[in-house]
């Protein structure tokens, strides 16, 4: 009898139609091994800014979608683009809504850096707000995917050689984490 594959939500900090960072989720979806399911969330745009009265009233359908997800999550994959050096505000606003679940702490991370010449600050601001909100995080740094351009899509990651070792260490890395007992 095999394991059930390890289910893997994947996060793209990018409101873009045409975003890099989910160019490359897409590509590892492409990629995965069968010890994996990559599920991508869509519902970034659909979040309301957070207000901790509205979490402790009713919680916002939306956001309750969210939770959901991330507690039927082995693990997260994470691609988040750099704005003005730091963790574009939809993308925290995401994590705002994480900070006061049951469904987050412990969740195993990963994170992905796709920008060729590097987002550095971004990268370090947002590996500081998970290891703040109890994140396991897989990797010391971000494993870098630098991606022909921005803008680039999911066939353009899968016809670079470089791009696609670079994420298949990454589902590797995911593909190791134990399982719970």
């Amino acid at each position: 009898m095999t394991a059930a594959a390890r289910r893997v939500l994947c996060l793209c900090g990018s409101l873009r139609r045409v975003s890099s960072n989910r160019a490359a989720l897409e590509a590892a979806r492409q990629l995965v091994p069968a010890t994996l399911e990559l599920v991508l969330y869509d519902g970034l745009g659909r979040l309301p800014l957070f207000n901790p009265d509205d979490e402790a009233a009713a919680v916002p359908a939306p956001v309750r979608s969210l939770r959901e997800a991330v507690g039927r999550a082995d693990a997260l994959l994470i691609a988040c683009p750099e704005y003005a050096h730091g963790v574009p505000g939809a993308f925290k606003n995401l994590l705002d809504w994480l900070v006061g679940s049951l469904e987050f702490p412990g969740k195993p991370v990963l994170l992905l850096n796709t920008a060729a010449r590097g987002s550095y600050r971004a990268q370090q601001a947002l590996a500081e707000i998970l290891r703040t909100m109890s994140a396991q995080l897989l990797a010391a740094q971000p494993l870098p995917v630098a991606l022909p351009g921005a803008g680039c899509s999911a066939a353009q990651v899968l016809a670079s050689a470089e791009c696609c070792a670079a994420l298949r260490a990454a589902l590797d890395i995911l593909a190791d984490i134990p399982r719970p007992p």
